[in-house]
């Protein structure tokens, strides 16, 4: 299965599987919107000043000299003048205060002076300058966050200048998080001769929290075919996902896999793909199952391009896709033709201020420092078999796709 296989295949099947609750605002980012949020009022609600200033008739003022006029009112923000502005009079304002009715310009203070209880104005303003209207930014009746929108500080502010309290957000989705292998040991424990210590449990645990996601950390399966199988049908029966790193190829000990295929369905296996070619997309009941290769290196990176599109979709994100960037290559390379290779750089700016993308030194599918050492992945696509320096690739920053 190629890539883009592999991507359309979790699009048609990545629907919300959880249920909408209403979260408060200051408990709401990162979480996904379950319902549109339509304004019911303009913001601002009213005309007001975007300057310390005062408040004139544009018409009151001479265009070829100063103008003085009397200050008769005084509106700080919060508060309105209580009366119609009239002709002939300036109104102290600061930022934010209401306009007074009829008054459309507003004067910076530092193009004033005042003394005397009048102030003299400069030439030449324009009507209307200094003045923020009504519903410039928001007007009543406006969607202004759509539903499967993973919300972001911005947003939550958004709706709070509508007034809203609390939003209809998607319950998290609740995903059981396993490691396999008789070799595998929890860090801290005394390392056994062939023995390694668990990475891609924590380093997936941390991108899953980051999505959002309720992790149950299942710890670590043994190489043993009954006791997989046990454990994956019970975490299917209560979860709406699985995750695993480790025992989906075809080894003897591989018994993730085999699971799947007796218990459940298995979608995707082998992958055209570079590093992570066993990576695996199955179904356990009403559970979706996604087996990382075991290696750290492929694990992490197979996650980032595959099972996190996934989990967005299951918990109701309408969109999945990261943000891919043209940079310029600083590197060659010789690829086999009808595989995507997701190669791990670097990002510098050239001599010309140009960024560009150099490739890490090794590229071993376990060489987890790989992936602290560089800034993301450079795709390149299945057509390619030689890439030139200088010439422009795709990369995906890790910072779009590690929060």
């Amino acid at each position: 299965m190629t890539a883009a296989e592999a991507l359309a295949l979790i699009t048609s099947v990545a629907r919300p599987v959880t249920e909408p609750e209403d979260v408060m605002l200051a408990d709401a980012p990162g979480r996904i919107l379950a319902r549109d949020v339509v304004a019911t009022m303009d913001v601002p609600p009213h005309d007001n000043a975007a300057v310390d200033g005062y408040a004139v008739f544009h018409a009151d003022l001479d265009p070829d000299q100063e103008t003085v006029l009397p200050v008769t009112g005084r509106v700080p923000a919060g508060h309105a003048l209580g009366r119609e502005a009239q002709h002939g009079e300036a109104i102290r304002i600061f930022t934010g205060a209401p306009m007074p009715d009829g008054l459309e310009t507003v004067m910076m203070q530092e193009d004033t002076s005042e003394a005397d209880g009048k102030v003299t104005l400069r030439s030449g303003i324009k009507k209307g300058a200094n003045r923020r209207n009504a519903g410039e930014d928001i007007t009543s009746g406006a969607t202004i966050l759509k539903a499967g929108r993973r919300l972001k500080p911005q947003d939550i502010g958004l709706a709070a200048s509508v007034g809203v309290a609390s939003l209809s957000c998607y319950q998290p989705l609740r995903v059981a998080l396993f490691s396999t292998g008789d070799e595998v040991t929890e860090p801290g424990s005394a390392l056994k001769p062939g023995a390694i210590y668990d990475a891609n449990r924590y380093a997936v645990m941390g991108l899953l929290r980051a999505l959002g996601c309720a992790v149950t950390d299942m710890g670590i399966l043994a190489d043993e075919g009954p006791a997989t199988r046990t454990a994956i049908a019970d975490a299917a029966a209560s979860h709406h996902a699985l995750l695993t790193s480790g025992g989906v190829s075809v080894g003897d000990e591989d018994h993730v896999r085999q699971t799947v295929m007796e218990q459940g369905t298995l979608h995707a296996w082998y992958m055209a793909i570079k590093p992570g070619r066993p990576l695996m997309l199955g179904q356990m009941g009403q559970a979706t199952f996604i087996g990382l290769p075991g290696n750290p290196a492929a694990a992490m990176v197979t996650f980032l391009r595959f099972a996190r599109p996934l989990l967005l979709g299951l918990s109701g994100a309408a969109q999945n896709d990261p943000l891919l960037f043209r940079v310029r290559a600083a590197f060659d390379r010789k690829k086999k033709a009808e595989r995507r290779e997701y190669v791990r750089v670097y990002l510098r700016p050239g001599e010309d201020g140009v960024l560009e993308a150099h490739a890490f030194e090794r590229e071993g599918a376990g060489l987890l420092s790989s992936l602290v050492e560089t800034d993301g992945l450079a795709e390149l696509p299945e057509d390619m078999t030689r890439l030139e320096k200088g010439a422009m690739i795709d990369v995906l920053p890790f910072s779009e796709v590690m929060g």
